[in-house]
């Protein structure tokens, strides 16, 4: 009808509009300036076609950010998940206290990333003997340490512990909307049939039933670990040691040489590379992955005669 037909433009449109002014037509400049060389202005200069993807993917800076990012990731992701999954655990285990707890778990989520990499700097880690890690070293007989943020492995314990404190809530919450999901009755049938509590109904009932929700949390950490930049920059700002893309990206674009062109492209190319990660994720151990197990496992009882 006429009027339906109006009533959608004028809701849609607006909405469109924004989409194309915000995001289409800055990714499309980006993709130009990409081409060409741009420093200093984002009015290019020349045209110069891959030049700048070649030097971005060839450049020892930005492979080291990509290192940087494996080693965090690789800190980061396990001890999120095994954390947030165990609250969520703990917390579905206690259903008369669970909403004061959940509130105050999501409590660090309300604290931006830059006041919280303060606090962990200036406070916790701080260095000095009256830190709060220090003190509690010193409380277990063991010595000061002085440079947390000058020293590996100590700046990855700094990065990994304020991040975790601000984002461990929310996917703690995930995990307990997927607990939730899981049937009381399943539970009590495994309990009539001798099977309680404890880590073999975990890994036989309720892991399986948590892979969606695993595998949602699994490709939001990555992506998160990817994004990595507010801890970065403000605990380690001059480190190149500890420059994950983000970083890097940020100070080809916007630092002394302002080289718009190189970092269009660098933008592009970590798109690209996080789309191949997101993919190679699903794939793996996502919902594809579940799905085509599951049409194995038919094809394979279809063809022995046994139930699926």
């Amino acid at each position: 009808m006429p009027g339906t037909n109006r009533a959608f433009w004028t809701l849609v449109t607006p909405f469109f509009a924004g989409l194309a002014v915000f995001s289409v037509l800055p990714i499309l400049w980006s993709a130009y300036l990409s081409l060409t060389e741009a420093r200093g202005s984002l009015t290019p200069v020349r045209f110069v076609g891959v030049d700048n993807y070649l030097r971005f993917l060839t450049d020892q800076a930005f492979i080291q950010s990509l290192v940087t990012f494996g080693v965090f990731a690789v800190f980061i992701v396990p001890v999120t998940m095994a954390c947030s999954l165990g609250l969520a655990l703990l917390l579905h285990e206690l259903p008369a206290a669970q909403a004061l707890l959940r509130s105050v778990f999501f409590i660090p989520l309300a604290c931006s990333y830059v006041v919280a990499s303060l606090v962990w700097k200036l406070g916790l880690f701080s260095g000095l003997p009256s830190g709060v890690a220090n003190t509690a070293l010193a409380a277990v007989g063991l010595d000061p340490i002085s440079t947390w943020l000058a020293q590996s492995p100590y700046w990855w314990v700094v990065l990994v512990t304020v991040r975790l404190w601000l984002q461990i809530g929310f996917y703690m919450l995930l995990f307990l909307a997927g607990l939730q999901r899981i049937p009381r009755t399943m539970y009590e049938a495994a309990s009539i049939d001798g099977l309680s509590a404890g880590p073999r109904r975990f890994f036989s009932m309720t892991w399986p039933q948590l892979r969606p929700t695993v595998a949602a949390v699994l490709l939001l950490l990555l992506v998160a670990a990817f994004q990595a930049f507010d801890e970065f920059i403000n605990l380690l700002p001059r480190n190149p040691d500890t420059r994950p893309p983000l970083v890097y990206l940020y100070q080809v674009a916007l630092g002394g040489d302002r080289d718009f062109g190189l970092g269009s492209a660098g933008s592009l190319i970590l798109t690209a590379i996080m789309v191949v990660v997101a993919l190679g994720q699903n794939y793996f151990f996502g919902f594809a992955a579940a799905e085509d197990r599951t049409k194995r496992r038919s094809r394979r009882a279809r063809r022995t005669g046994a139930p699926s």
